[in-house]
Order: structure tokens, then C-alpha cells, then sequence
């Protein structure tokens, strides 16, 4: 299968909601390959603006801690161009919201979405971010930001970064399994058996 027939069909299933792990390493390698050693990432289908507007909201959606890169480090805008180069439609989605985010800010600070104070920024993300605040004005930008997180998460969760953060270590043998203490709290608090 050539490059951009996998690249066209991991698009479709980011839109259908079914990006598997081997379609989004192959969507990570896609823009590994494309981009030259050493350079900087050229997108492909957004502006300059949107890309930066982009890596920081992937920085808001998963921020760096200290110990773990952020959605920006990632790769996530590059993993969504990469995508988005693969499907009008998505492209479409992604434009669209960027662009009604700025509106929004712009009507509201003056400034795009990426310049405004952070404290308005984190305050339009805590509008859109629930269905339940659905209303005529900003329900484009529920539905844009609901597609962002979730393609935000998908990149990192699939890239080199959000694999160490997480402790991922591939598919390896173990001699011995050992169910992490804190999820078996977890989940034992969740349980209909639990105790008391």
C-alpha cells in the first residue's frame, strides 16, 4: 500500500472514531519521514498562525509537567496536519474551529486566541469543553474542541514521549505481572463487591 493511501485510510478512521495504535505510528512516522533532518516541521495544510495556534492548545490540553513533554513536544499538531493532509474534511474541521476560536477571543480580548491573556484562554476552553454549555454561539466550538482533545490525546498517547510518560514498554514477556497498587485501589472502589 503506498504512503498516502494509509495516510487517507488513518484519516477516515480518525473521523469514523477508530484510529488504531498501527494507523497513528504510521501517521507518526508519515511526518517523521516528511520532515527534514534536523528542520523544522513545514505544515502542510494549516497556516502558520494555525499551527502555532494549534501546538499551543495541544500544550493546554496535555501541559508539560516537568517530567512528561506536553501534546506540543508531542507532535500532536504535526500528527493532526499529517492527518488533516489526508481528508478535506478534517481539515475543514480544524480550520473551522481554529479560525472560531480567534473570532470568539477576538470579539472578546481584542486579540487571536494564541495571544490573548491565558487567563481568557483557559476561560473559552472551560466553555467549550462540556456539552452541557451548549448554546447556538458556541456549539461550533464544543464540537471543534471535542475533536482536538480527542486527536490531541490520540497523538500523544501513540508518540515516543506520551509512551514514557506513561510507562509503556512495548509488547515484552514478563516472568512475573504485578497489578499496580493504585489501580487495583481504584478499581476495587468502583466495585459493587467491595468491602464496608
Amino acid at each position: 500500500m503506498q504512503r498516502r493511501t494509509l495516510l487517507q485510510s488513518a484519516a477516515a478512521a480518525a473521523l469514523a472514531g477508530r484510529l488504531t495504535p498501527a494507523e497513528a505510528q504510521h501517521v507518526h512516522q508519515h511526518h517523521a519521514a516528511a520532515t527534514p533532518a534536523g528542520g523544522p516541521y513545514k505544515p502542510r495544510v494549516f497556516t502558520a498562525h494555525e499551527f502555532r495556534t494549534l501546538r499551543h492548545l495541544a500544550d493546554l490540553i496535555i501541559p508539560p509537567d516537568g517530567t512528561a513533554a506536553g501534546g506540543a513536544a508531542s507532535g500532536a499538531a504535526e500528527f493532526i496536519d499529517t492527518l488533516a493532509s489526508g481528508s478535506g474534511r478534517l481539515a475543514d474541521i480544524f480550520t473551522g474551529g481554529l479560525a472560531w476560536m480567534d473570532h470568539w477571543m477576538r470579539g472578546d480580548q481584542g486579540q487571536a486566541f494564541v495571544d490573548a491573556p491565558a487567563a481568557r484562554q483557559r476561560a473559552l476552553l472551560d466553555l467549550i469543553a462540556y456539552r452541557r454549555n451548549a448554546t447556538p454561539e458556541l456549539n461550533p466550538g464544543i464540537v471543534f474542541f471535542d475533536w482536538a482533545r480527542r486527536l490531541v490525546v490520540d497523538a500523544w498517547t501513540t508518540s515516543p514521549a506520551g509512551y514514557a510518560a506513561l510507562g509503556y514498554q512495548g509488547n515484552r514477556g514478563m516472568t512475573t505481572f504485578q497489578v499496580p497498587e493504585a489501580a487495583l485501589r481504584y478499581a476495587l472502589s468502583r466495585s459493587p463487591f467491595r468491602e464496608g
